[in-house]
């Protein structure tokens, strides 16, 4: 058996840098948009495929960064995902997270005036990045078979729920014996 090799997440003094930045264009954004954007927590905790999050819960606004791929793409992610994240945090202020789309044109208009291209996410190879992988579970509709991720797959146990197939319409049902290798997709 292979044993999988992981980057190492970035330096403490990458992360001194990342917070720098990540002020720098708070400072940008209320200044641009004479709005106080008081100093927010910055977390190093998300992993996976998204290099930041943007969340406020119960009023405590947190941006979370991915170590590993900003240990990967440090560059990239310093003139990318950090403006990405402060938008949020200011389109939230400005207009209220709930009363408009995460990636509309509010955000957009904000990613344009810090000096970002307004990308929603990012393509990056996720070689050396600790991943999880979830299991994939067979559905069937009239035009052939999906996979739906263990999260769908509970979300329709649960909730006695169910999901249309995006081509033909029709319910997806699930097949007890089909369980896909984890390089299936959804």
């Amino acid at each position: 058996m292979r044993v999988k090799r992981y980057i190492q997440p970035i330096t403490p003094d990458q992360r001194r840098v990342v917070c720098e930045t990540t002020s720098r264009y708070l400072e940008l954004a209320g200044e641009l948009f004479h709005i106080e954007l008081a100093p927010i927590l910055v977390e190093f905790d998300l992993e996976g495929r998204s290099a930041g999050m943007y969340r406020n819960r119960y009023g405590r606004r947190t941006i979370r960064y991915n170590a590993y791929l900003f240990a990967k793409y440090f560059a990239d992610n310093l003139a990318t995902t950090v403006p990405h994240e402060v938008a949020h945090y200011a389109a939230d202020v400005l207009y209220g997270a709930h009363r408009i789309k995460p990636h509309g044109v509010e955000w957009q208009g904000i990613m344009r005036a810090l000096g970002a291209e307004p990308r929603a996410t990012g393509r990056y190879d996720l070689e050396g990045v600790p991943v999880r992988r979830q299991r994939r579970f067979g559905y069937r509709c009239r035009c052939g078979t999906h996979w739906l991720s263990a999260t769908r797959h509970n979300r329709v146990l649960r909730r006695n729920g169910s999901y249309l197939c995006r081509r033909c319409g029709a319910e997806l049902v699930h097949q007890e014996e089909a369980v896909s290798p984890t390089s299936a997709q959804e």
